[in-house]
């Protein structure tokens, strides 16, 4: 039997006067997931985007203001927290059975009234950018996928995040050099040849987060398949790109989506 999307849905206090938000659990592989829903006010129909959040438990959380500035470009957008995160059920995987909540989310919005038939859109930031990709390739009707300073290797991960790599092992099930299967499991740039949607990558050039090593590989994988891709890499900026520059760039993806 078929999963419901949604189990329970309570408005939940927005900064946005034009946007509704909403509180949401849903199921996930039998899990009570939570996560967060945003909606214009007006009446109409309107793209969506799953918006797929970086970090790990309380860093990185979902933040109300990011999703209505989202929702206010005019977008549906659902924003899973992820299981074992902030009173859902389960635990945290790092793309691997964590996929799940983020393929939940896209059909979340694909049963959405709002929301266009074939204009969902998926956008991964950090370590949300696996999140993304595997949802891309599991949905070959998204409209695109968008990875701003995102992960596309946990191999790589790894190895550059020596103060993550306690919690990868304790989580993933060992190192890398122990247990090879299960990191290429979550990586997707192994599987990038079943991505058939448009793809975009932002990515600063100082990223110390994540490197730009991960946005060249994944721009190599996908041009290697002869994929849609397209890359704004910015040689001054980091992890985080100062405010002013965020919220044009965040203009500006919304408006390559609409248009793909």
């Amino acid at each position: 039997m078929k999963e419901r999307p949604i189990i329970e849905k309570y408005r939940f206090p927005s900064p946005h006067p034009l946007i509704h938000l909403y509180s949401v659990t849903y199921f996930s592989q039998g899990y009570k997931v939570k996560g967060l829903l945003a909606e214009p006010v007006e009446q109409g129909m309107y793209e969506g985007l799953l918006y797929l959040r970086g970090g790990i438990k309380n860093v990185g959380k979902v933040r109300p203001s990011r999703i209505t500035q989202l929702a206010s470009e005019g977008f549906v957008v659902f924003a899973p927290f992820y299981r074992g995160n902030q009173g859902g059920e389960g635990d945290e995987d790092i793309a691997g059975d964590d996929r799940y909540d983020a393929f939940s989310g896209f059909e979340i919005l694909r049963e959405h009234p709002k929301v266009k038939t074939g204009r969902i859109h998926i956008f991964g930031f950090s370590r949300g950018g696996v999140m993304a990709l595997w949802t891309a390739i599991q949905y070959w009707d998204a409209a695109s996928v968008v990875t701003w300073g995102g992960v596309s290797d946990v191999f790589l991960m790894y190895e550059e995040r020596e103060d993550l790599r306690r919690m990868m092992k304790r989580v993933i099930g060992g190192s890398p050099w122990k247990m090879p299967e299960l990191y290429r499991y979550r990586t997707p740039l192994y599987e990038i040849e079943k991505l058939h949607i448009p793809l975009l990558i932002i990515h600063g050039e100082r990223d110390k987060n994540v490197s730009i090593e991960h946005a060249y590989q994944l721009e190599t994988m996908a041009k290697m398949f002869g994929k849609q891709v397209e890359t704004w890499y910015f040689p001054t900026f980091a992890h985080h790109f100062p405010p002013r520059d965020n919220r044009k760039m965040v203009k500006e993806m919304m408006s390559w989506m609409k248009n793909r």
